[in-house]
């Protein structure tokens, strides 16, 4: 029995609550109804006709409604119209109009008109929705539903509809559709197992159906009494009460959806447009046939009826495929991506594919035509293909790492069965032992990779399975072998595995396997790990083989010793290998394609500059060429000088580029080696095992998560409980945690200098004090700003528990340890019984099983982790299960009076009534030690609520509560959607582009002298933006609901936290939990009900997952006719499980409420923050689990994924109609009426979705607008199939996948970035991921801050290299005019060679490296930053443009100058050709390291001046090596240039120094302009970053994730600094006082005081006395200025 599955499972047919109930007035809906209308239209929506046949409403049900509910009737015949929304888990066909039944009954369905308008009343999923003429919401079972008046009466009919008590509080455009979540995590109801009995003597039953604006042509079903048809809405029944139990309910078909015929419009133009397959689409299908035909792929046909395997454990030879008359695959597996085979190949079809990269193969292919070239023949083609090879043997070594990890899998050990012919010895002998039918036995260690299909394995226990395995044995209880799935499907319970029962009988020992004689026939291999279909033949007798008897490679076997299978399906052919993607695509950077499309742009400029060149050549010949006498001859054809510019322009795009971006990249991969990023715990690392896509880290658009594992931490904790209306905490875990961690404190601002320098400090702080108080007169509010505590406590000595789903809620729940001393002062106390008997249920209604570990202790093992929870709160409180046979359970009991020793009792098990999906329960029968019979029941809150004695009073206490939780819900939704509306509103006002801080005076503040009377307000408010955005609307409101929550109103608010973590106060405590608990409230059965489903409520709203628990003593008598029937049941051989399951409906009725439990699954730490903050950089993570869809739910809540206040969509193939949910759900987000949503879709409904290509489209164009997605049961292939369109139809978005294991490996090769976790499934998806990290809560820093780093440091390395070619290259292209067009170089062929590699790398290679445009807590305290990377702010074609406009202008400056103040110069001693191309290019190379260095990079550090000095000091020496070195001086006069001639010239300096002046201030200047009158985000930010307090107020936001950095090292932080500076301060004031003796106490006493003390030291440590007493008065005063000290908490001792 699965725990867990108790908890998550959901009724079949159940009516799920959501968070909201939504009250509105007639205008407004109506209002709402019209608008819904025409959008459903627009879609393609149908109308209903207005001569469709109205319903006419019984009047009886008004009467029966007051005989349910007289209390909420209508007294003045005015019926208040109240909107509720359900969340329908199955559906229901549509039906007819509604008539009277022959019973008696009458039956209300909803209508589609309203006062006879034809026209839907809802454009939302189906849901209830009732008329009634009386009572309120609370008539209908849920409180849920439309009331309103039928399309029958008239509008003059219908008495005036209001709600006067929640009308004034409930907005009327509050969101209306779709499940907003679950309050109690599960519905109150369900259709397909007992009806509702409420008070009063009605049945209600609901059953759901279609929207009421359902299509009349698709009108089907008939009424209860099979002569009435009903429209398709909300059915009513009342009828006479009857007993529960007899209650069966007739089986409902289920309506399947075909088509999105809903959506007619749509449909047709999709089909259109699939029917017109664009030019994209055929050059796909082209690429694939070659691609096919090229590497010979050809696709296997499916098998005739399946794979037939024999058993025969002494086959020596390989099983044939009948598909391809080949041996099986071996079962070896391959996660990397290239084979010796195809990494050439496809290397260079990757490294090709960078336009430059082939830009240069063109150019290198001209250059080494001859006579083409002027500057050598392999001057390019050499370093490309060096530049290209050190590429490949990066991807290669990547690459080869994952092939090593691949190889230790394959090389692990298993057990493989190997049989032998008998000799003919042991024929002789076989007549006389059958035994002996084959030879010798044994189990041979054999690799993984050698094992074949057909072969017997043998798997140990903690072991996982080599190869999907067939089960033949398991050596566990009963033959059941138990696996755990955590690495296929994400579930962390256990699945029973139990072998075919012809199977089992004949290979019960080594032998039987070695001589049974068994066909197998299983399917082809396939993706669905959900359903397997085969059938085994054992001596003629033939069974069906299902997932209960298949292992799959990748599970791990526990709870039992050994088993042994046969293998089906070995290595790729697995189904975990199946759902991995085949062949991994290359992964490329997104911002390469952006660079392709540049360097398009140059290679057209390019062209066309040569172009240009040439037909200026050709017109200069003609009228200056042929004219010159000293030019005979000289003439060149059109191709060649077109050829020969092209070769002189060709660096434009820089050779360089890609490799300097490598050693960029690989630098960036050695620097995100962050030590915040470190897991202590597991001694883990950040690991980078790629450097080609770190830039994509920063443009993360959508994440997909995995569950278990990744989100979780895979253990549970018991964490509350519900006994007769009181509420207790268990904390015992955190306890422990607490006490082992001691008090650790946590800095909160970063240490920024070593060592004591108070002197300084003590100044800052004091100018920081005086300016703040200077600057307005108000001094408190900014206290704060200057006095931050410094740490925080991270383990207080009493540890509190926290929701991580509501973390500011407070817990006023008393902790469970006052629970037993309650219990050991008053154990005869009504609430005490009830009490034991609750923790008695909890320690006996399992299956777990105690072991004595061999150190004495006692480890159970469990099925699920919610037993195991379970199980050990048991044993924490007292009830400590030591021993559990067949028949037996003892219990040592630990509850009685204080001091007094634990006694043993011996519990009889009767009989174990199993879980079952449809159930959704399990039950343990046991007969106490004196003999009485108790049941003992526990499951979800909806299933045992209706098993309960006073089942219909549970039901209207439980509508209370709902209604209740509705309606706060409503409200948190509504004040979200206002505050996004003021937030959008701020921005469009103030036109900032991703952030608004609301006030005008921060988008005004961009100026660079900002004092501090300016920036006060802009501190005032970030400090209040930054406490807002931290606290979420649905946390931060208050609970209104205490009276509910607790037996008295005023000891509820009379609790407070001391009372369970004050020590000093354990008497007053006892006072007041004596006084809280009312054995008079005890037995009131209403109060007890309400609080404990209101409790129910509040676990669920914390992320618990809630049991609840129900007992019945029954008698002698009555259990042995019970007892008849069920052991009739367990031997039926015809519909067994459905006969045990009526057994059980049969006894487990008329239940007493035990109580409730709240088991918390785990998260990780810091993931809940995590996600928030990730949803502020406007991040969309969904989940993608293959666990059961409740649990997916639960988790979403915990990690804030689905807020309180969320619209919750569930699309299930079982309801039918998906395209009307997903239509009412795009209608709902476009109106802006949902606050939050969220869609859940489960595997097979997904499956649905992807066969059907304009549904697909549907379905994700509604999950692009939502704010994140579920995807439960899932396979590995559903979801690299999720992230595969998502990263193909969201154009300009970058795709993340992050999971921990084997399942998540195909989804993160399939995603733009894989991360890795490196958990507790192993390392399958970290060796094959991107980056590996040990803690979700990492991918924070990763994300927004060395994610974002590289994108920036990348985007600059890119564009600075643009900016600089086109810069010194222009001032070639300028020269031409004055060479006569010729292709004559301004500059001298060595040093243009060197230009790129010598004198301009490091600045554009430092840029990339080492820039930081915002400190990390910056980018961590406001998360809105990131933005800039996904919209592609850093490197686009605009900002290209921008830079190479300053570019084209710098290179006339530069060029301009030069040739105007130098070149034509008519006093100078050298101004030939060399000497102005000196100058040219000394200005360049100054002019990039300063703009590059100095304007550009705002980290500053030492390496700004390593670049500096090797670049610029590099050229200089570089032309003075010229000088001396240079031989020939034919073009250029080098030698002696620099040294004697224009280096001497004082012109030549003063010139250069005139460009450097006019370029540096133009940059300024337009610098200035953009950031007056266009600043950004970062501009703002970073001039916030000068100022100290805000920085430190961001580093506060901040210190969580920057911990670990900044507890290394001996740096003080400031607040030490400043606290030592004043404690000194203070001393010194101490010392220099006057001495005056202390008022109140005599000399003498001081004096006695010290006699006494001296008279215990030795005489040679006492000083000689003074005979006048003055020694004495001198002590006196020391010890008073030592004891102020010591007051003040200056020194080492601390004052008690």
């Amino acid at each position: 029995m699965a725990g867990n599955d108790l908890e998550d499972s959901v009724p079949e047919g159940t009516v799920r609550r959501r968070h909201s109930a939504h009250y509105n007035d007639d205008a407004s809906m109506e209002r709402r109804e019209e608008a819904q209308l025409r959008d459903w239209e627009s879609l393609g929506g149908t109308k209903r006709s207005a001569s469709d046949p109205p319903q006419v409403l019984d009047p009886t049900f008004a009467n029966s409604h007051k005989a349910v509910h007289p209390a909420r009737s209508s007294t003045n015949g005015q019926t208040p119209r109240v909107r509720f929304s359900t969340d329908i888990e199955k559906a229901t066909p549509s039906t007819a109009a509604g008539s009277d039944n022959t019973d008696g009954s009458v039956s209300i369905t909803s209508t589609p008109f309203v006062g006879g308008s034809a026209r839907p009343s809802r454009l939302s999923p189906p849901n209830l929705s009732n008329e009634t003429g009386s009572g309120t919401s609370e008539g209908s079972v849920l409180g849920q539903g439309i009331l309103s008046y039928p399309a029958g009466t008239s509008s003059s009919d219908q008495p005036e509809r209001h709600f006067p008590s929640l009308s004034s509080r409930i907005s009327a455009i509050s969101p209306t559709s779709r499940n907003r979540g679950y309050s109690l995590r599960r519905s109150l109801f369900t259709r397909s197992v007992d009806d509702q009995v409420v008070r009063g003597g009605s049945t209600i039953e609901l059953e759901p159906a279609e929207p009421s604006w359902h299509t009349p042509s698709r009108l089907t079903g008939t009424s209860d009494t099979g002569n009435e048809k009903k429209l398709g809405g909300s059915v009513i029944t009342i009828e006479p009460a009857i007993e529960p139990e007899r209650l069966v309910l007739p089986p409902r078909p289920v309506k399947k959806s075909h088509g999105i015929s809903a959506l007619p419009h749509y449909e047709d133009w999709a089909k259109r447009r699939a029917a017109r397959p664009g030019l994209g689409g055929r050059l796909n299908v082209l690429y694939e046939r070659a691609r096919k035909t090229i590497l010979r792929i050809q696709d296997i046909p499916p098998s005739k009826d399946g794979r037939h395997i024999n058993l025969n454990a002494m086959r020596k030879k390989a099983l044939l495929d009948e598909r391809t008359n080949r041996p099986y695959i071996n079962n070896t597996i391959r996660s990397s991506r290239f084979t010796v085979w195809n990494f050439l190949p496809r290397q260079l079809f990757a490294q090709f594919s960078k336009l430059a990269n082939f830009y240069f193969l063109c150019v290198s292919i001209l250059q080494m035509i001859p006579t083409l070239s002027t500057t050598g023949t392999y001057t390019t083609i050499v370093p490309l293909l060096f530049f290209v090879s050190i590429s490949m043997a990066k991807e290669g070594y990547d690459d080869l790492r994952r092939y090593k990890l691949d190889k230790a899998e394959n090389n692990e050990d298993a057990n493989v069965l190997h049989a032998y012919a008998p000799t003919p010895a042991l024929l002789t002998d076989e007549a006389q032992s059958p035994s002996l039918s084959t030879g010798p036995k044994h189990w041979a260690k054999t690799k993984w990779k050698d094992i074949h299909v057909g072969d017997i394995v043998k798997l140990e226990r903690n072991k996982a399975a080599p190869a999907d395995l067939v089960l033949l044995h398991s050596s566990g209880i009963n033959g059941v072998a138990y696996i755990e799935t955590m690495a296929l499907d994400g579930e962390t319970n256990l699945k029973n595995r139990q072998a075919s029962l012809p199977l089992a009988r004949s290979c019960s020992t080594v032998d039987d396997i070695a001589r049974c004689d068994a066909h197998l026939v299983v399917e082809d291999p396939n993706l669905d790990l959900y359903k397997f279909e085969g059938k085994v033949t054992v001596a003629g007798e033939t069974q069906p083989l299902s997932n209960n008897e298949i292992i799959y490679r990748g599970s791990i076997l526990r709870n039992t010793p050994d088993i042994v299978g046969v293998a089906i399906f070995t290595g790729e052919e697995c189904k975990i290998r199946m759902n991995a993607t085949k062949n991994p695509r290359i992964k490329a950077p997104a911002l390469q394609d952006v660079v392709n499309k540049i360097v398009v742009i140059i290679v057209i400029f390019v062209v066309a500059l040569a172009i240009f060149n040439t037909v200026a050549y050709e017109i200069w010949s003609e009228s200056t060429e042929d004219k010159s006498w000293y030019l005979t001859n000289a003439g060149v054809s059109f191709f060649p000088i077109f050829a020969s510019f092209i070769i002189m322009f060709n660096t434009m795009i820089p050779l360089s580029l890609y490799v300097s971006l490598e050693i960029v990249k690989l630098a960036q991969m050695a620097l995100m080696n962050d030590i915040d990023m470190y897991d202590e715990m597991s001694d883990t690392p950040m690991e980078a095992r790629t450097s080609t896509i770190n830039e994509e880290l920063g443009q993360i658009s959508y994440i997909f998560s995995d569950k278990t594992g990744t989100l979780t931490d895979n253990s549970m904790r018991f964490r509350k409980m519900s006994i007769a209306g009181t509420t207790w905490i268990h904390d015992h875990d955190l306890q422990i945690d607490a006490a082992a961690n001691g008090n650790r404190q946590r800095v909160l601002h970063k240490k920024r200098s070593k060592g004591k320098k108070p002197a300084r400090r003590k100044s800052l702080v004091l100018e920081a004090n005086s300016t703040a108080r200077t600057s307005n007169g108000s001094h408190s509010k900014r206290h704060s700003w200057v006095e931050h505590s410094e740490s925080v406590n991270d383990s207080p000595t009493m540890a509190q528990w926290h929701s991580t789903a509501r973390p500011s809620k407070a817990q006023p729940e008393l902790r469970t340890q006052e629970l037993l001393n309650y219990m050991q002062r008053r154990p005869h106390t009504a609430f005490a019984r009830k009490a034991r008997l609750f923790l008695l249920s909890i320690a006996l209604c399992h299956t777990c099983l105690p072991e004595i570990k061999t150190e004495g202790g006692i480890e159970y093992q469990a099925a699920s982790p919610d037993e195991l929870a379970l199980v050990k709160a048991a044993q924490e409180l007292g009830y400590m299960i030591v021993d559990r046979q067949p028949g037996t359970i003892t219990v040592k009991l630990y509850t009685e009076q204080e001091g007094a020793e634990p006694r043993y009792e011996v519990y009889e098990i009767l009989d174990v009534i199993e879980f079952s999906s449809k159930r959704k329960r399990m039950s343990i029968i046991v007969r106490f030690p004196d003999h009485r019979i108790c049941i003992i029941c526990k499951g979800a809150d909806s299933t045992i609520m209706q098993l309960l004695k006073l089942s219909g009073l549970a039901v209207e206490k439980a509508i209370d509560v709902e209604r209740r939780a509705s309606e706060k819900k409503s409200v948190e939704a509504q004040e979200v959607i206002r505050r996004n509306s003021e937030q959008s509103s701020r921005k469009n006002s103030m036109n900032r582009p991703s952030l608004s801080l609301g006030r005008s005076s921060i988008g005004g503040t961009g100026r660079a002298s900002m004092n501090a009377k300016k920036l006060q307000p802009i501190r005032d408010e970030l400090d209040e933006w930054l406490k807002d955005q931290k606290h979420d609307v649905g946390n931060s409101t208050t609970d209104d609901d205490r009276i509910y929550r607790s037996p008295r109103a005023s000891e509820q608010m009379s609790v407070r936290h001391s009372f369970a973590v004050s020590e000093a106060r354990s008497s007053l405590q006892r006072e007041r939990v004596d006084d809280l608990i009312d054995d008079v409230f005890v037995v009131d059965d209403a109060s007890v009900f309400e609080r404990c489903f209101q409790h129910i409520n509040d676990f669920a709203t914390e992320g618990l997952r809630t049991l609840l628990y129900g007992y019945r003593f029954i008698g002698e008598e009555e259990y042995t006719a019970w007892k008849k029937i069920y052991l009739d049941a367990t031997t039926s051989l015809i519909n067994r499980q459905a006969m045990i399951e009526n057994a059980g409906d049969m006894v487990e009725k008329g239940l007493e409420l035990a109580g409730a439990t709240a088991i918390e699954d785990r998260l990780q730490n810091g993931v809940p923050e995590t996600i928030e903050k990730l949803r502020r950089a406007k991040i969309k993570l969904w989940m993608l689990t293959g666990d059961k869809r409740e649990t997916a739910i639960n988790i979403g809540h915990s990690c804030r994924l689905i807020k309180d206040y969320s619209s919750v969509t569930v699309l299930d193939h079982e309801n039918g109609c998906i395209e009307r949910y997903i239509a009412a759900a795009i209608v709902d987000i476009n109106s802006g009426n949902v606050a939050h949503s969220v869609v859940v879709v489960d595997g097979q409904t997904l499956a649905l979705i992807e066969d059907e290509g304009t549904l697909r489209s549907l379905f994700f164009d509604l999950a692009i607008l939502v704010d994140s997605v579920i995807c439960c049961r899932a396979s590995p292939s559903q979801k690299a199939s999720l992230v595969h369109a998502i990263r193909t139809k969201v154009q300009h978005s970058i795709t993340l996948a992050i999971g921990d294991g084997a399942n998540d490996i195909a989804m993160i090769q399939e995603a733009h970035v894989g991360i890795g976790i490196t958990g507790k499934e192993g390392l399958q998806a970290a060796r094959t991921s991107d980056y590996s990290i040990a803690q979700f809560r990492f991918l924070l820093k990763l994300l927004l801050v060395h994610g974002r780093w590289n994108y920036i440091r990348t985007c600059k390395y890119t564009i600075g290299t643009f900016w600089k070619e086109m810069l010194f290259y222009l001032t070639q292209a300028l020269y031409q005019r004055w060479a006569g067009y010729t292709g004559t170089s301004l500059y001298e062929s060595w040093s243009l060679s060197m230009f790129n590699t010598l004198f301009t790398s490091l600045p554009v290679i430092f840029i990339g490296i080492f820039e930081k445009d915002l400190a990390a807590s910056t980018l961590l305290a406001v998360p809105e930053l990131y933005t800039k990377g996904q919209g592609n702010g850093g490197f686009n074609i605009k900002v290209y443009l921008g830079w190479m406009f300053m570019a084209a202008s710098e290179a006339m400056v530069v060029f301009f100058i030069m040739l105007g103040l130098y070149g034509q110069a008519l006093f100078t001693s050298d101004n030939g050709l060399f000497a102005m191309g000196a100058l040219t290019f000394t200005s360049c190379v100054v002019l990039i390291s300063v703009k590059l260095q100095l304007l550009e990079m705002h980290n500053k550090s030492i390496a700004v001046v390593i670049s500096m000095v090797l670049c610029v000091g590099g050229w200089f020496m570089w032309n003075i090596l010229l000088s001396v070195l240079y031989k020939t001086n034919t073009v250029y006069d080098v030698k002696e240039g620099f040294l004697s001639r224009f280096g001497q010239n004082a012109l030549w300096w003063l010139v250069l120094i005139l460009i450097l002046i006019s370029c540096v201030m133009f940059e300024v200047a337009v610098g200035s302009l953009r950031l007056a009158y266009w600043p950004t985000d970062v501009d703002l930010f970073r001039e916030y970053e000068q100022d100290l307090l805000i920085r430190k107020r961001f580093e506060e936001a901040a210190s969580v994730e920057l911990q670990q950095g900044w507890d290394r090292g001996d740096k003080k932080s400031t607040t030490e600094l400043e606290r030592a500076a004043q404690r000194e301060g203070s001393i010194q004031d101490l010392l220099n006082r006057p001495r005056v003796m202390e008022e109140g106490r005599s000399s003498h006493q001081v004096l006695r005081r010290r006699r006494s003390y001296e008279t215990d030291l030795p005489d040679s440590m006492v000083a000689p006395r003074s005979t006048d007493g003055s020694d004495e008065m001198a002590s006196s005063r020391r010890s008073a200025d030592i004891r102020e000290m010591l007051s003040r908490g200056f020194g080492a001792i601390r004052p008690e």
